[in-house]
Protein backbone atom coordinates (compact mmCIF):
# COMPACT_ATOMS: atom_id res chain seq x y z
CA UNK A 1 0.00 0.00 0.00
CA UNK A 2 1.77 3.51 -1.02
CA UNK A 3 1.13 6.40 0.59
CA UNK A 4 -1.68 8.10 -1.28
CA UNK A 5 -3.66 4.53 -1.12
CA UNK A 6 -6.47 4.60 1.89
CA UNK A 7 -6.51 2.07 4.27
CA UNK A 8 -9.01 -0.50 4.16
CA UNK A 9 -10.05 0.53 8.01
CA UNK A 10 -10.11 4.16 7.06
CA UNK A 11 -13.72 4.05 6.16
CA UNK A 12 -15.07 3.01 9.30
CA UNK A 13 -12.98 5.70 10.97
CA UNK A 14 -14.45 8.20 8.43
CA UNK A 15 -18.01 7.24 8.86
CA UNK A 16 -18.00 8.43 12.79
CA UNK A 17 -15.53 11.05 12.64
CA UNK A 18 -17.10 13.20 9.77
CA UNK A 19 -19.01 15.62 11.97
CA UNK A 20 -22.37 16.37 13.41
CA UNK A 21 -23.76 16.28 10.77
CA UNK A 22 -22.64 13.42 8.48
CA UNK A 23 -21.65 11.21 10.70
CA UNK A 24 -23.73 8.00 11.72
CA UNK A 25 -23.85 4.49 13.22
CA UNK A 26 -22.26 1.82 11.53
CA UNK A 27 -24.65 -0.75 10.30
CA UNK A 28 -24.97 -4.22 11.69
CA UNK A 29 -22.68 -5.55 8.92
CA UNK A 30 -20.19 -2.74 9.06
CA UNK A 31 -19.88 -3.42 12.78
CA UNK A 32 -19.13 -7.01 11.96
CA UNK A 33 -16.44 -6.69 9.35
CA UNK A 34 -14.81 -3.46 11.34
CA UNK A 35 -14.43 -5.51 14.48
CA UNK A 36 -13.30 -9.03 12.80
CA UNK A 37 -10.63 -6.67 10.93
CA UNK A 38 -9.26 -5.56 14.91
CA UNK A 39 -9.08 -8.41 16.13
CA UNK A 40 -7.47 -9.60 12.62
CA UNK A 41 -4.57 -6.81 13.51
CA UNK A 42 -5.57 -5.35 10.35
CA UNK A 43 -5.81 -1.81 11.39
CA UNK A 44 -3.14 0.30 12.89
CA UNK A 45 -2.59 1.73 16.44
CA UNK A 46 -3.54 4.97 15.10
CA UNK A 47 -6.76 3.82 13.68
CA UNK A 48 -7.69 1.32 16.73
CA UNK A 49 -7.64 4.61 19.24
CA UNK A 50 -9.40 6.98 16.84
CA UNK A 51 -11.78 4.20 16.22
CA UNK A 52 -12.35 3.70 20.25
CA UNK A 53 -12.86 7.19 21.21
CA UNK A 54 -15.02 8.23 18.30
CA UNK A 55 -17.63 5.74 19.31
CA UNK A 56 -17.21 6.33 22.92
CA UNK A 57 -17.79 10.04 22.19
CA UNK A 58 -20.89 9.10 20.15
CA UNK A 59 -22.25 6.56 22.12
CA UNK A 60 -22.19 2.99 20.63
CA UNK A 61 -25.97 2.17 18.71
CA UNK A 62 -27.75 -1.33 19.51
CA UNK A 63 -26.02 -2.33 15.49
CA UNK A 64 -22.68 -1.33 16.94
CA UNK A 65 -23.03 -3.68 20.30
CA UNK A 66 -24.49 -6.57 18.04
CA UNK A 67 -22.35 -6.60 15.70
CA UNK A 68 -18.84 -5.73 17.41
CA UNK A 69 -19.88 -8.92 19.71
CA UNK A 70 -20.98 -10.89 16.50
CA UNK A 71 -17.63 -10.10 14.85
CA UNK A 72 -16.08 -11.05 17.64
CA UNK A 73 -18.15 -14.18 18.24
CA UNK A 74 -16.72 -15.36 14.56
CA UNK A 75 -13.35 -14.89 15.70
CA UNK A 76 -13.50 -17.83 18.83
CA UNK A 77 -11.49 -21.30 18.58
CA UNK A 78 -14.67 -23.61 19.74
CA UNK A 79 -14.76 -26.82 20.59
CA UNK A 80 -16.24 -29.00 18.06
CA UNK A 81 -19.34 -29.51 19.87
CA UNK A 82 -20.56 -26.93 22.78
CA UNK A 83 -21.80 -27.32 25.97
CA UNK A 84 -25.67 -27.19 26.93
CA UNK A 85 -25.24 -24.11 29.44
CA UNK A 86 -28.38 -22.35 30.70
CA UNK A 87 -26.86 -19.11 31.57
CA UNK A 88 -24.46 -17.38 30.33
CA UNK A 89 -23.13 -14.92 32.76
CA UNK A 90 -20.48 -11.67 31.83
CA UNK A 91 -18.58 -9.81 34.17
CA UNK A 92 -16.40 -7.17 33.28
CA UNK A 93 -17.00 -4.21 36.44
CA UNK A 94 -14.89 -5.94 39.60
CA UNK A 95 -16.16 -4.59 43.05
CA UNK A 96 -14.94 -1.63 44.86
CA UNK A 97 -17.19 -0.56 47.67
CA UNK A 98 -19.05 -3.90 48.69
CA UNK A 99 -18.25 -7.56 48.22
CA UNK A 100 -19.54 -9.82 44.93
CA UNK A 101 -22.60 -11.39 46.26
CA UNK A 102 -23.39 -12.40 43.03
CA UNK A 103 -20.65 -15.01 43.14
CA UNK A 104 -22.80 -16.47 45.70
CA UNK A 105 -26.07 -16.01 43.34
CA UNK A 106 -24.23 -18.06 40.92
CA UNK A 107 -23.31 -20.54 43.29
CA UNK A 108 -26.68 -20.81 44.04
CA UNK A 109 -27.90 -21.46 40.92
CA UNK A 110 -25.45 -23.95 40.02
CA UNK A 111 -26.14 -25.50 42.91
CA UNK A 112 -29.54 -25.96 42.08
CA UNK A 113 -28.87 -27.98 38.95
CA UNK A 114 -28.66 -24.90 36.35
CA UNK A 115 -25.59 -24.48 33.95
CA UNK A 116 -23.52 -21.52 34.42
CA UNK A 117 -20.58 -19.89 32.20
CA UNK A 118 -19.29 -16.64 33.75
CA UNK A 119 -16.69 -14.50 31.39
CA UNK A 120 -15.23 -11.49 32.29
CA UNK A 121 -11.30 -9.92 32.97
CA UNK A 122 -9.66 -7.90 35.75
CA UNK A 123 -6.97 -5.68 36.58
CA UNK A 124 -8.40 -2.61 34.34
CA UNK A 125 -9.49 -0.79 36.88
CA UNK A 126 -7.13 -0.66 40.40
CA UNK A 127 -8.63 -1.39 43.95
CA UNK A 128 -11.21 -3.74 42.76
CA UNK A 129 -12.75 -7.23 43.35
CA UNK A 130 -12.73 -9.29 40.30
CA UNK A 131 -14.30 -12.78 39.59
CA UNK A 132 -10.63 -14.22 39.83
CA UNK A 133 -10.00 -13.01 43.02
CA UNK A 134 -12.99 -14.86 44.51
CA UNK A 135 -12.07 -18.29 42.49
CA UNK A 136 -8.91 -17.97 43.25
CA UNK A 137 -9.51 -17.86 47.31
CA UNK A 138 -11.86 -20.41 46.69
CA UNK A 139 -9.16 -22.57 45.16
CA UNK A 140 -11.27 -22.48 41.61
CA UNK A 141 -10.52 -23.38 38.59
CA UNK A 142 -10.45 -20.68 35.31
CA UNK A 143 -10.85 -22.21 31.83
CA UNK A 144 -7.29 -22.16 29.90
CA UNK A 145 -9.43 -22.28 26.50
CA UNK A 146 -13.03 -22.57 25.37
CA UNK A 147 -12.00 -26.49 25.09
CA UNK A 148 -11.61 -26.21 28.82
CA UNK A 149 -14.43 -24.51 29.40
CA UNK A 150 -16.85 -26.53 27.91
CA UNK A 151 -15.41 -29.71 29.72
CA UNK A 152 -15.52 -27.71 32.95
CA UNK A 153 -19.81 -26.88 32.27
CA UNK A 154 -20.17 -30.78 31.51
CA UNK A 155 -18.38 -31.91 34.48
CA UNK A 156 -19.81 -29.32 37.16
CA UNK A 157 -22.16 -27.10 35.36
CA UNK A 158 -19.69 -24.18 36.38
CA UNK A 159 -16.79 -22.49 34.37
CA UNK A 160 -14.96 -18.80 34.21
CA UNK A 161 -13.38 -18.21 30.81
CA UNK A 162 -11.16 -15.09 31.13
CA UNK A 163 -11.64 -12.56 28.47
CA UNK A 164 -7.95 -13.37 27.18
CA UNK A 165 -8.96 -16.91 26.84
CA UNK A 166 -11.61 -15.49 24.44
CA UNK A 167 -9.78 -13.12 22.89
CA UNK A 168 -6.85 -11.82 23.48
CA UNK A 169 -6.65 -8.45 21.53
CA UNK A 170 -10.10 -7.32 23.40
CA UNK A 171 -8.02 -7.51 26.49
CA UNK A 172 -5.62 -5.54 24.79
CA UNK A 173 -7.57 -3.06 23.45
CA UNK A 174 -9.89 -2.81 27.15
CA UNK A 175 -6.02 -2.50 28.68
CA UNK A 176 -6.23 0.46 26.98
CA UNK A 177 -8.33 2.82 29.09
CA UNK A 178 -5.53 4.34 31.35
CA UNK A 179 -3.59 5.22 28.03
CA UNK A 180 -6.91 6.68 26.97
CA UNK A 181 -8.56 8.04 29.85
CA UNK A 182 -11.90 6.72 28.89
CA UNK A 183 -13.34 3.12 28.81
CA UNK A 184 -14.30 1.99 25.27
CA UNK A 185 -16.99 0.21 23.76
CA UNK A 186 -14.70 -3.13 24.61
CA UNK A 187 -16.61 -2.82 28.00
CA UNK A 188 -19.93 -2.88 26.51
CA UNK A 189 -20.48 -5.57 23.99
CA UNK A 190 -17.70 -8.07 25.48
CA UNK A 191 -20.84 -8.66 28.24
CA UNK A 192 -22.92 -10.14 25.31
CA UNK A 193 -20.02 -12.61 23.54
CA UNK A 194 -21.96 -15.77 25.13
CA UNK A 195 -19.69 -17.92 23.89
CA UNK A 196 -21.64 -21.33 24.06
CA UNK A 197 -24.89 -19.98 22.58
CA UNK A 198 -26.53 -20.11 26.45
CA UNK A 199 -30.47 -19.91 26.19
CA UNK A 200 -30.28 -17.05 29.10
CA UNK A 201 -27.38 -14.12 29.15
CA UNK A 202 -27.02 -11.68 32.27
CA UNK A 203 -25.87 -8.59 31.73
CA UNK A 204 -25.15 -5.56 34.64
CA UNK A 205 -24.50 -2.26 33.70
CA UNK A 206 -23.04 0.71 36.22
CA UNK A 207 -24.35 3.79 33.49
CA UNK A 208 -28.55 3.40 33.45
CA UNK A 209 -28.56 4.77 29.89
CA UNK A 210 -27.06 1.67 28.02
CA UNK A 211 -29.72 -0.62 29.17
CA UNK A 212 -31.56 -0.33 26.03
CA UNK A 213 -29.10 -0.61 23.79
CA UNK A 214 -28.09 -3.38 25.41
CA UNK A 215 -31.41 -4.96 25.25
CA UNK A 216 -31.74 -3.70 21.33
CA UNK A 217 -28.68 -5.31 20.48
CA UNK A 218 -30.00 -8.73 22.40
CA UNK A 219 -33.03 -8.25 19.93
CA UNK A 220 -30.94 -7.80 16.70
CA UNK A 221 -28.44 -11.13 18.09
CA UNK A 222 -32.16 -12.95 18.15
CA UNK A 223 -31.00 -13.69 22.01
CA UNK A 224 -33.65 -16.47 23.58
CA UNK A 225 -33.82 -15.02 26.80
CA UNK A 226 -31.40 -11.97 27.63
CA UNK A 227 -31.95 -9.69 30.68
CA UNK A 228 -29.88 -6.21 31.62
CA UNK A 229 -30.14 -3.93 34.64
CA UNK A 230 -28.12 -1.92 36.46
CA UNK A 231 -26.07 -3.80 39.01
CA UNK A 232 -24.58 -2.92 42.20
CA UNK A 233 -20.55 -1.72 40.49
CA UNK A 234 -21.40 -2.28 36.85
CA UNK A 235 -22.05 -6.28 37.93
CA UNK A 236 -24.87 -8.73 37.11
CA UNK A 237 -25.78 -7.73 40.92
CA UNK A 238 -29.00 -6.29 42.32
CA UNK A 239 -29.23 -3.30 44.83
CA UNK A 240 -31.70 -4.66 47.50
CA UNK A 241 -32.07 -0.53 48.58
CA UNK A 242 -33.33 1.22 45.60
CA UNK A 243 -35.62 -0.28 42.88
CA UNK A 244 -34.60 -2.06 40.29
CA UNK A 245 -35.70 -2.18 36.46
CA UNK A 246 -34.85 -4.86 34.78
CA UNK A 247 -34.97 -4.51 30.84
CA UNK A 248 -35.27 -8.21 29.24
CA UNK A 249 -35.67 -9.70 25.72
CA UNK A 250 -37.18 -13.08 24.39
CA UNK A 251 -35.11 -13.41 20.84
CA UNK A 252 -37.15 -11.07 18.18
CA UNK A 253 -39.61 -9.87 20.12
CA UNK A 254 -39.60 -6.12 22.07
CA UNK A 255 -37.84 -5.64 24.99
CA UNK A 256 -40.01 -5.70 28.22
CA UNK A 257 -39.35 -3.62 31.19
CA UNK A 258 -39.92 -4.89 34.79
CA UNK A 259 -39.41 -2.80 38.01
CA UNK A 260 -38.48 -5.33 40.96
CA UNK A 261 -38.86 -3.58 44.16
CA UNK A 262 -36.52 -2.41 47.06
CA UNK A 263 -36.14 -5.00 49.25
CA UNK A 264 -34.67 -3.27 52.17
CA UNK A 265 -34.78 0.50 53.81
CA UNK A 266 -34.22 3.66 51.30
CA UNK A 267 -30.70 4.42 51.61
CA UNK A 268 -26.85 3.81 51.06
CA UNK A 269 -25.21 0.44 52.40
CA UNK A 270 -22.20 1.82 53.94
CA UNK A 271 -19.33 0.91 52.24
CA UNK A 272 -17.21 -2.21 53.12
CA UNK A 273 -14.00 -0.88 54.56
CA UNK A 274 -12.14 -4.32 54.51
CA UNK A 275 -13.98 -6.75 51.61
CA UNK A 276 -12.93 -9.67 53.24
CA UNK A 277 -14.26 -12.65 50.74
CA UNK A 278 -13.82 -15.03 54.19
CA UNK A 279 -16.91 -13.57 54.55
CA UNK A 280 -18.70 -15.10 50.90
CA UNK A 281 -17.44 -18.13 52.93
CA UNK A 282 -19.59 -17.33 56.16
CA UNK A 283 -22.98 -15.93 54.85
CA UNK A 284 -23.12 -19.22 52.53
CA UNK A 285 -22.70 -21.68 55.67
CA UNK A 286 -24.63 -19.27 57.64
CA UNK A 287 -21.93 -18.57 60.15
CA UNK A 288 -22.71 -14.62 59.51
CA UNK A 289 -26.36 -13.35 58.93
CA UNK A 290 -25.77 -10.19 56.68
CA UNK A 291 -29.34 -9.03 55.78
CA UNK A 292 -28.04 -6.55 52.88
CA UNK A 293 -25.68 -9.79 51.77
CA UNK A 294 -29.09 -11.84 51.57
CA UNK A 295 -30.86 -9.42 50.06
CA UNK A 296 -28.46 -8.74 47.23
CA UNK A 297 -28.03 -12.74 46.89
CA UNK A 298 -31.99 -13.31 46.74
CA UNK A 299 -32.87 -10.96 45.06
CA UNK A 300 -30.15 -11.20 41.75
CA UNK A 301 -31.23 -14.89 41.73
CA UNK A 302 -34.85 -13.69 41.20
CA UNK A 303 -33.78 -11.28 38.54
CA UNK A 304 -31.92 -14.24 36.90
CA UNK A 305 -35.19 -16.99 37.11
CA UNK A 306 -37.37 -14.48 36.03
CA UNK A 307 -35.39 -13.55 32.91
CA UNK A 308 -35.20 -17.37 32.31
CA UNK A 309 -38.86 -17.49 32.50
CA UNK A 310 -38.58 -20.06 35.74
CA UNK A 311 -41.22 -17.26 37.43
CA UNK A 312 -44.49 -16.04 35.41
CA UNK A 313 -44.47 -13.35 37.64
CA UNK A 314 -41.89 -10.53 39.66
CA UNK A 315 -43.49 -11.70 42.76
CA UNK A 316 -43.25 -15.46 42.13
CA UNK A 317 -39.40 -15.14 41.15
CA UNK A 318 -38.83 -13.30 44.43
CA UNK A 319 -41.11 -16.19 46.37
CA UNK A 320 -38.30 -18.33 44.10
CA UNK A 321 -35.59 -16.74 44.97
CA UNK A 322 -35.85 -16.92 48.83
CA UNK A 323 -36.21 -20.27 48.23
CA UNK A 324 -33.73 -21.41 46.07
CA UNK A 325 -31.25 -19.88 48.22
CA UNK A 326 -32.54 -21.56 51.55
CA UNK A 327 -32.47 -24.80 49.81
CA UNK A 328 -28.80 -24.47 48.90
CA UNK A 329 -26.22 -27.02 50.39
CA UNK A 330 -24.01 -25.56 52.59
CA UNK A 331 -21.13 -27.96 52.27
CA UNK A 332 -21.32 -26.94 48.06
CA UNK A 333 -18.72 -24.81 48.34
CA UNK A 334 -15.11 -26.10 47.72
CA UNK A 335 -13.21 -23.70 49.82
CA UNK A 336 -11.28 -25.75 52.92
CA UNK A 337 -11.76 -29.15 51.65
Amino acid sequence: MNAHTPHPFSKFVAILGRGKTKQRHLTLEESVEAMEMLLRDEAVPEQIGAFLMLLRLKEEAPSEIAGFAMGTRRTFDLPDSLPSVDIDWSSYAGKRIQLPWYMLSVFALVNAGYSVLLHGTEGHTPGRVYTSDVLKFLGMPMAASLQDAADQIRESKFAYVPLEVMSRPLREMINLRPILGLRSPVHSFSRMLNPFNARTVMVGIFHRGFMDIHAGAAQLMGMENFGVFRGEGGEVERRPNKPTQVWMTHGADEPVVETFPQLLPEGHQPPDEEMKLERLIDVWTGAEEDAYATATIEGTIAVTLRTMGKAGSVEEAEDMGRALWAARDKGFLPYGK
